[in-house]
């Protein structure tokens, strides 16, 4: 069976993946701060990591054992919404560590123990995007920026070991961290990614796309 790793997989679009892939015969190692009550009733490998604990980042990669044939880095979080003041300006530290560096540092350790013709996708936003930019939610839009720019880099890399690596950007979704007024649910969200995940080939490494497959401008 092909083995799929997802970070941030307790909740929203993670766990949708989680439920999807699981449902469809993957073995699904699911990464996650705290699990929940609902992945819990999953049958998916679940290991605990801390995104914004660079040791823990670090030494991670080594409790993967044999190949992957899909990563996608999913967990994030959208704390601070402001910046003034220096709490908010240590949460933004905390953020990007959270939603651009562990993700790159984890896609360059794994690319070793990715499969022939494997695959990594990375969650991003269409708030990363320099040439959309809306103003607002500045600390968000500074690490989907930062994510942007580290896994354009990683996949530059991944293409040399002809792993396919991509960005997606899932649209405004009904989650926790998008809220009820979201235009789609996750299972619309991850169903469309999904579709585009299987039709990805090493053509499109280092593309940022909308789940449509339409290319958003950095």
């Amino acid at each position: 069976m092909p083995i799929v790793l997802i970070t941030g997989a307790n909740r929203g679009i993670g766990l949708e993946l989680a439920r999807q892939y699981s449902a469809d015969g993957w073995d699904v190692v699911a990464i996650v701060r705290e699990s929940s009550p609902k992945l819990d009733l999953l049958d998916v490998r679940v290991e605990q990591l801390d995104l914004s604990d660079e040791d823990a980042v670090d030494s991670f990669p080594q409790k993967i054992e044999g190949e992957l044939d899909l990563f996608i880095a999913n967990a994030g979080t959208n704390h601070p919404m402001n910046t003034d003041g220096p709490g908010n300006a240590r949460d933004w530290q905390r953020m990007m560590m959270i939603n651009a560096i562990a993700p790159y540092q984890l896609g360059r350790a794994l690319l070793s123990k990715m499969s022939e013709s494997g695959k990594m996708a990375a969650i991003s936003s269409g708030m990363g995007s320099i040439g959309e930019n809306g103003g607002g939610w500045v600390p968000y839009r500074t690490s989907k920026a930062a994510m942007n720019m580290a896994w354009s880099c990683l996949a530059l890399e991944a293409k040399a070991c002809g792993v396919t690596c991509v960005l997606f950007s899932p649209g405004w979704v009904k989650t926790r961290m998008g809220g009820a007024g979201a235009e789609i649910t996750a299972e619309e969200s991850v169903g469309a990614m999904r579709q585009l995940i299987e039709k990805l080939t090493i053509g499109d490494t280092g593309k940022f796309l909308r789940r449509n497959g339409s290319v958003i401008p950095w």
